[in-house]
C-alpha cells in the first residue's frame, strides 16, 4: 500500500484461524502466569539446546530481522529527499540540461525504491532463516503428543472423542506456529520499529508530534486489547461449535454401517446440522465483531494521523517545514501502522495460539495410569507360563469386576475362560496386556510380575486374535506385516499360507498390495479374522490370547477359522476367552466365570458331569442351534417344495 495516499492497513485477520478454530475453552480463561508457562514450556521447542544449528539460524534471523528495521525507518528519509529534491528542480536553472538538474532526485527515487525492495528481501531472508526452527517446534511437539495418546491408558481413550482429540492436536500445532509467526518474528521487530520512529518523529520534528503518537497508539492498544478480550469470548464459542460438529461428523462416518442398518441418515444430518448452524451463529459474531475491530482501529490511528498531518501543513505554511517534510511524516505514520497493526493481530494471535498449545499441553499433562517402574527391566524370554494369584479389579470401587481370581496356563497349554456376558472375561486379557494394572493380587509370567517389568516386553510376547478385528486403511501386506514389520516378503507370505489366506489374496487383482479400506471394511468377517491370524503368526509370540475370535462369524466360517487358530496356538500357551462353547472342548482347562469369580473349572467332560452352569450354558446352546439347524433345513424344504410345485404345473399346461 502506497505511503503517498495515506491509507491505513487494516488489521486483516488470518482466514485459516478463523475456519479452524482453537481448541475447546478451557474451565477458567488463561491468566498472565498461566500464558507465561506456556510460553516457558514452549521455548525449548524453539530454542532446542540438541541442535546448534537451529541456534545459529534464529540468531542469524534475528540479525536480519535488525537489518530490515533499520532500512525500514530510513525509506521515509529517501522519500522527503526526493520531494524535496524535485520541488527544488522545478525552480532551478535548466541551462546546465534537464537531466543535470534531475539526476539527484531520480537517483533519491531510484534509492526509495531499491530500499522498498531491500526491506522486502531482509524480511523474506528472515522468514526463510526462521522456517526450518519454527517447522521442527511443530514436528517435535506434534511428535511428543503423539506418543503420549499412546502411553495414555484404555480408560482415557474409551472416554475420548476421536474427532475431538485430533482437533485439539491440529490446533495446538498450528498455534505454535502461530505463536512462533506472531511473537518471535513479530514483537521483537515491532517493539524496534516503534521506537526507530518514535526517536525519528520527536528529533526531526518535534515533542508535540511524539505526543500525538503516543496519545494514538495508547488508545489503539487499549480499544485493541478490549476489543480483541470481546472476540476471544465469541472465538471460544465459535470453536467449541466447530469442534463439536468435527466431533459429530467423524463418529457418524466412523459407525456408518449402523446408520445405514438404522435408516438414521436424516437423523445424523439433521444432528450435524444443528452443530453447523451453531458454528454458523457464532462465526458470524465473530467475522461482525472483526469488522467493528477494524473500524475502531482505523478510526482512532487515522485520528492521530490527520492531526499530525495538520500540524505539519500549518508548519509548511509558517516557512518552518519543506513538502519533504510533510511528505516524510506521512510516510512514517504509514510506516508506524504496520507495527500497530501487528500489535492487535499479536494481542490475539497470542491469546488464541497460547489458547490451542495450552490445550496441547493439558493433553500431555494428561496423566499415565499404567507407567512402568523406575529402571524396570524387559520380560526375559521364556516359555510363557502364565498366573493369576487372587487378582481383583474394579473401573469404579463400587462396582468390583473381578473378584479374586486365581488360575495357571502352563507353558504351551490351553485354558479358556467362558461365562455369561458381563463376567469379566475381557477384562482378563486387558489385565494381561497391562492396558490396566490389577487393583488386588498380581498377574505373572514365568514368574515375573508383569507389574515389574517394562510393558512393551510384556505385549510383544502375547498374540491377541480379537472378535472384531480392525484392519489400517492400506494393503493386506501391511496388515499382515503389522505383525513384525521387518518380516521378509516370504515370511509374510509364509504366515498367510499358514492362516489359510494366502490363495484369496493370491485371486486378487492386485494381490498382497490389495488395500482392505477403512477398517477393513472391504473384507469379509472371516477375511479379517484369516489376516489378524496371520500377523500374529508373524508376530510369533509364546503366548496367544483368542478373545471371542470367531464369535461374531458364521458356523461354516467358524470351523475354518477354529482350524486355523488351532495350528496357530500349537505349542503355545493360549488363553482362549469364548462365547461359543463348542471352540473349547478341547481345552486343557475350561475356567467358567461369574459375577467376576471362578464358580467351576474343569475339562470339560468333567463341567457336563456336574450338571451346573458350565452344563447349563452348553444345553442352552446345544439347543439353539438344534432350533438353528431345523429352521434351516425347513426352509431349504419350502424352497424345494416350491420348485417342485412349479415343476408340476408347468407340466400340466403343457399340451397333450
Amino acid at each position: 500500500m502506497s505511503a503517498a495516499n495515506g491509507a491505513v492497513p487494516g488489521p486483516a485477520e488470518p482466514a485459516s484461524t478463523a475456519t479452524t478454530g482453537a481448541a475447546p475453552p478451557r474451565p477458567k480463561a488463561t491468566d498472565e502466569r498461566a500464558a507465561f508457562a506456556t510460553l516457558k514450556r514452549l521455548w525449548p521447542f524453539i530454542w532446542p539446546s540438541d541442535r546448534p544449528d537451529l541456534k545459529m539460524r534464529v540468531a542469524l534471523a534475528l540479525v536480519v530481522l535488525v537489518a530490515a528495521k533499520l532500512v525500514t525507518v530510513m525509506v521515509p528519509y529517501a522519500y522527503k529527499w526526493a520531494a524535496d529534491s524535485l520541488t527544488a528542480a522545478r525552480g532551478a536553472d535548466t541551462s546546465a540540461g534537464i537531466a543535470t538538474v534531475l539526476t539527484v532526485p531520480i537517483l533519491l527515487v531510484i534509492a526509495y525504491g531499491g530500499g522498498r525492495i531491500l526491506l522486502n528481501l531482509f524480511n523474506q531472508l528472515r522468514d526463510a532463516l526462521f522456517a526450518r526452527v519454527s517447522e521442527h517446534a511443530i514436528r517435535q511437539l506434534g511428535h511428543r503428543a503423539f506418543v503420549h495418546m499412546h502411553r495414555l491408558s484404555l480408560r482415557f481413550h474409551l472416554q475420548r472423542r476421536t474427532g475431538g482429540l485430533s482437533r485439539t492436536m491440529d490446533h495446538g500445532m498450528k498455534g505454535v506456529d502461530s505463536i512462533v509467526d506472531h511473537i518471535i518474528l513479530n514483537t521483537v521487530p515491532t517493539v524496534l520499529e516503534f521506537l526507530l520512529a518514535a526517536a525519528i518523529i520527536a528529533w526531526q520534528f518535534n515533542f508535540t508530534y511524539l505526543g500525538v503518537i503516543v496519545a494514538t497508539v495508547v488508545a489503539y492498544v487499549w480499544f485493541t486489547i478490549v476489543a480483541s478480550n470481546w472476540r476471544i469470548a465469541l472465538r471460544r464459542e465459535m470453536n467449541a461449535s466447530d469442534t463439536e460438529a468435527n466431533s459429530k461428523a467423524v463418529d457418524s462416518l466412523l459407525n456408518y454401517e449402523t446408520v445405514k442398518y438404522f435408516g438414521n441418515e436424516d437423523l445424523e444430518a439433521e444432528r450435524y446440522d444443528r452443530s453447523l448452524a451453531r458454528y454458523e451463529a457464532a462465526s458470524i459474531k465473530t467475522w461482525t465483531s472483526l469488522a467493528w475491530l477494524n473500524i475502531g482501529q482505523t478510526v482512532i490511528f487515522t485520528i492521530g494521523m490527520t492531526t499530525c498531518m495538520v500540524l505539519s501543513g500549518l508548519a509548511i505554511l509558517r516557512g518552518e517545514q519543506t513538502l519533504g517534510d510533510f511528505v516524510m511524516i506521512n510516510a512514517l505514520l504509514i510506516q508506524l501502522s504496520f507495527p500497530l497493526n501487528f500489535i492487535g493481530m499479536i494481542y490475539r494471535e497470542l491469546k488464541q495460539g497460547l489458547a490451542d498449545v495450552e490445550a496441547m499441553f493439558d493433553l500431555l499433562d494428561e496423566g499415565e495410569e499404567v507407567r512402568d517402574k523406575p529402571g524396570a527391566p524387559a520380560l526375559p524370554a521364556g516359555p510363557g507360563a502364565l498366573r493369576f494369584e487372587d487378582v481383583a479389579f474394579h473401573y469404579d470401587a463400587a462396582r468390583p469386576i473381578l473378584k479374586g481370581i486365581s488360575f495357571d496356563v502352563p507353558a504351551g497349554h490351553t485354558v479358556a475362560i467362558v461365562g455369561p456376558s458381563g463376567a469379566g472375561k475381557s477384562t482378563i486379557s486387558r489385565l494381561l496386556f497391562r492396558f490396566y494394572d490389577a487393583t488386588g493380587g498380581r498377574i505373572t509370567i514365568d514368574g515375573h510380575d508383569i507389574r515389574d517389568v517394562q510393558q512393551n516386553s510384556v505385549r510383544a510376547a502375547i498374540g491377541m486374535v480379537p472378535q472384531d478385528t480392525v484392519l489400517f486403511n492400506d494393503t493386506i501386506a501391511y496388515n499382515i506385516r503389522y505383525g513384525r514389520p521387518s518380516a521378509s516378503e516370504a515370511e509374510m507370505r509364509e504366515a498367510a499360507r499358514m492362516a489359510q489366506i494366502a490363495g484369496f489374496i493370491e485371486q486378487l487383482p492386485d494381490g498382497f498390495e490389495t488395500e482392505v479400506g477403512e477398517r477393513g471394511l472391504k473384507l469379509s468377517g472371516g477375511e479379517k479374522q484369516r489376516v489378524a491370524i496371520a500377523r500374529t503368526i508373524l508376530k510369533a509370540p509364546p503366548i496367544l490370547i483368542l478373545d471371542e475370535a470367531t464369535s461374531a462369524l458364521d458356523t461354516h466360517t467358524e470351523r475354518e477359522i477354529q482350524g486355523a487358530l488351532d495350528r496357530v496356538s500349537s505349542g503355545r500357551t493360549t488363553l482362549v476367552i469364548a462365547h461359543r462353547l463348542s471352540t473349547v472342548v478341547h481345552a486343557d482347562q475350561i475356567l467358567v466365570l461369574e459375577a467376576g469369580r471362578i464358580v467351576e473349572r474343569g475339562r470339560h467332560e468333567e463341567l457336563m458331569a456336574r450338571g451346573a452352569l458350565y452344563a447349563s450354558m452348553w444345553n442352552r446352546q446345544r439347543e439353539a442351534a438344534e432350533a438353528a439347524e431345523r429352521l434351516r433345513k425347513v426352509e431349504d424344504e419350502d424352497d424345494l417344495g416350491i420348485v417342485r410345485r412349479g415343476t408340476k404345473a408347468e407340466d400340466a399346461a403343457l399340451p397333450a
